[in-house]
């Protein structure tokens, strides 16, 4: 192979579509006649995406949120990136590394909905919002707000800049079943003083699968002069958006949760007149202050894990997002309409469908969360994840597309039996 060549395939690792896509493509096409809606109760048609992954057959597993694991298809993908920088090593890295890591944010950008300039591929969530929480110009008596059920590694960080800048943290209850939209817009907007600099926000929140009008809250926001960060750590790839229209000033993401990439790819989105508002966690060479890849300097990092994102990409955008996002939400609904009149159980997920997607979160009176993970896991083999904070106690449910009915079914059952 001369060098050309090599450099064209190398160039193009994680980039092409599989053959493996082009079945599945053909499968997609069979159903085209069905709408997202009908098709998100067809169980043959999720079945042969069901076959896609490699699923223990140890428990139930109905933790998806924290990280979902890859479809087969993904996950050999992946294997043969790790080969081929193996075998390329150093020659890899100092060819085509850079430009296909920025071929890969646009197309991140253009799922997001977003320009390639305002968007930096990162590790995680954690790293995209630490990075503007710990990069912005503080001075004493800035206030920032947020709320409760808002992540742990967020508002730990605000807590770091509140030692170290005298900043000083807010932080709000969001109400678990709100009557509309403006009753949680208020709750925001009356935390905010003339001090306040930044206000985050979850797009979804996590440990109740709560989507929040972030859109509302942004347009508040600014006309009180106030910038809004969103933790949208659940959201890409889960259901339908675009960032352009949340009118959000930073945005961060995970992908190793609803787009099922490898473990260590996030990205953040800082748009265009913010980006010289932030300071680089990590000294890179003189930029132009517009240029969002001064933030994107973490020395030298697994780049298998950033040619993986465009495999999970093809995988995604071949389901569909519209059909992906009604049957994730067509799941949720599937148990929790059966458990929510239900004596005591305690569904802690708004009722309303457009609020909630495929997260939600159950609890039982007189049971601890922790009690209760361990008896869906020890009795039944059903696993999930025990939440106790932030005024939510239960257990958060998380299916993905791999999921079937009968498995909820079996959930259900256990939940009745439990309560």
């Amino acid at each position: 192979m001369n060098k050309r060549d090599f450099l064209k395939k190398a160039s193009l690792l994680g980039l092409t579509a599989s053959p493996f896509i082009t079945k599945l493509e053909t499968l997609i096409s069979s159903v085209a006649h069905q709408s997202p809606t009908e098709l998100a109760s067809n169980e043959d048609f999720w079945e042969q995406i069901r076959a896609t992954y490699k699923l223990k057959p140890d428990y139930i597993n109905l933790e998806n949120g924290y990280y979902c694991f890859l479809p087969q298809d993904t996950l050999e993908h992946f294997i043969n990136h790790v080969r081929e920088l193996n075998y390329q090593g150093s020659h890899y890295m100092r060819t085509v590394q850079w430009d296909n890591k920025k071929k890969i944010a646009a197309k991140l950008a253009e799922m997001a909905g977003c320009d390639a300039d305002e968007l930096i591929i990162t590790r995680n969530t954690t790293e995209s919002l630490d990075t503007v929480i710990g990069g912005l110009h503080w001075n004493p008596g800035d206030e920032a707000i947020m709320a409760h059920t808002d992540y742990g590694a967020m508002r730990n960080m605000f807590k770091l800049v509140e030692k170290r800048y005298g900043v000083k943290t807010k932080t709000i209850n969001v109400p678990l079943h709100p009557k509309n939209d403006e009753e949680i817009v208020a709750v925001y907007e009356q935390a905010i003083t003339k001090k306040t600099r930044l206000l985050m926000v979850c797009h979804i929140i996590n440990v109740t699968g709560h989507i929040l009008p972030v859109r509302k809250i942004c347009d508040m926001a600014h006309a009180k002069g106030v910038d809004v960060m969103v933790d949208g750590a659940h959201a890409f790839g889960h259901f339908k958006f675009s960032i352009s229209n949340l009118n959000c000033d930073y945005y961060g993401t995970s992908l190793h949760k609803w787009l099922s990439v490898p473990l260590g790819a996030g990205f953040l989105y800082v748009k265009k007149e913010n980006i010289p508002k932030v300071w680089p966690l990590f000294a890179e060479a003189p930029r132009d202050p517009f240029d969002i890849s001064s933030l994107n300097h973490t020395g030298t990092h697994p780049c298998h894990t950033d040619l993986g994102i465009a495999n999970a990409i093809d995988y995604h955008n071949t389901i569909g997002t519209d059909r992906k996002e009604a049957r994730l939400r067509f799941l949720q609904n599937y148990w929790t309409d059966q458990v929510r009149t239900l004596d005591h159980i305690i569904v802690n997920t708004p009722k309303e469908r457009h609020r909630s997607c495929g997260i939600a979160n159950v609890g039982i009176k007189g049971m601890r969360p922790a009690e209760m993970a361990k008896t869906l896991l020890d009795k039944y083999k059903i696993f999930t994840v025990a939440i106790d904070g932030g005024g939510v106690q239960g257990c958060r449910i998380t299916p993905n597309v791999y999921t079937n009915t009968n498995e909820l079914y079996v959930f259900v059952n256990a939940l009745k039996d439990m309560a």
